[in-house]
């Protein structure tokens, strides 16, 4: 009887420890290792982040291209645009394009 209930004992302990292990790498799993793990959602929120910033600055540079092209540009502001965006001179004259070091 004593041998009997001291392997009953034994078993409990053994199962509850099986269960505890099992749990645990179950959790260790969930956190680091599946697919929809906390290390993967925190990642995606930083990039989600990221990306608002950059949606947010995209928005308010199309403000700034609308508001732009909402008045007409004046002979002087279209040369300005085409010396500087196209490198487009002037007849005779000479341009010497400075490179950035």
């Amino acid at each position: 009887m004593v041998i009997t209930d001291r392997l009953a004992h034994l078993f409990a302990q053994f199962r509850r420890a099986v269960i505890v292990g099992l749990c645990s790498l179950a959790l260790i799993w969930l956190l680091f290792f599946d697919s929809h793990s906390v290390l993967s959602r925190v990642q995606l929120h930083r990039e989600q982040s990221a990306l608002q910033a950059d949606n947010q600055e995209l928005k308010t540079r199309i403000l700034e291209l609308e508001e732009l092209l909402g008045h007409s540009l004046t002979a002087e502001e279209i040369e300005k645009i085409a010396r500087e965006q196209y490198g487009m001179s002037k007849e005779g004259e000479t341009i010497y394009p400075l490179l950035k070091q």
